[in-house]
């Protein structure tokens, strides 16, 4: 019982460790036990805090400074769709986690169309998706707008009972298939995806506009349901 055990921990090490960033190694400045992914404030006014930013009100500037201005920007577009003006960390670290982080700018149809219109370039990016490279004046003006979502994807895989432990029992739980399953918390703005078969997806909005992630969650579970 005591080796089983020994080994269960073992392997529970294994799976956290490269989750989070080697003892001594964080980055000059940045506080291993802040700006957690499961630190989220909510204001009881429809807004919240997360990473010491604001989504739907914290800026794309206000993001630079916070995570580093090593963001790249630009505007992400799949076929026959106009796009939406991103800013993209390849790696930052949250406290003492390491992940990926997609911000999702709160720009117009027309803004969006207008900046395509002065764009420098489109680099092909995975399978047909368009990765639009800005003008600099349009990439000046977008460090004003505000930021309308946070995507973040950990650099390693987790189960829903790691979930539930991080950041408690989610309010509704959305599955979409045998490996994929949403855990909503809308008084936090969050969605979490735990894929059993690729990378988790932490996304955050305002509690106010969480009808951004759920309403297509549940179109997408209703159309299956709906094909079956």
């Amino acid at each position: 019982m005591k080796f089983a055990l020994a080994l269960l921990a073992v392997i529970v090490v294994a799976l956290i460790v490269p989750f989070f960033i080697p003892l001594g190694s964080q980055p000059e400045g940045v506080d291993p036990n802040n700006n957690l992914p499961w630190q989220v404030e909510s204001d009881n006014q429809g807004g919240s805090t997360v990473f010491g930013l604001k989504p739907g009100v914290s800026t794309l500037g206000d993001v630079r400074q916070k995570l580093g201005a090593d963001m790249e920007v630009a505007i992400i577009a799949e076929p026959e769709e106009l796009g939406s003006l991103e800013g993209y960390y390849a790696q930052v670290p949250l406290g003492f986690v390491l992940a990926k982080v997609i911000v999702t700018v709160d720009a117009s149809k027309d803004a969006i169309s207008a900046m395509r219109e002065r764009a420098l370039k489109a680099k092909h990016m995975e399978s047909t998706t368009r990765r639009i490279t800005l003008h600099p004046d349009d990439l000046a003006a977008a460090e004003n707008m505000p930021v309308r979502a946070i995507s973040v994807i950990p650099t390693v895989n987790l189960d829903e009972a790691t979930v539930i432990q991080r950041f408690g029992q989610p309010d509704e739980r959305l599955v979409l298939s045998e490996k994929r399953v949403h855990l909503l918390y809308p008084k936090k703005g969050l969605d979490v995806l735990v894929d059993g078969g690729g990378k988790e997806l932490l996304q955050y909005v305002a509690p106010r506009d969480f009808a951004l992630l759920r309403e297509p969650l549940q179109a997408t579970r209703d159309d299956k349901a709906a094909g079956q």
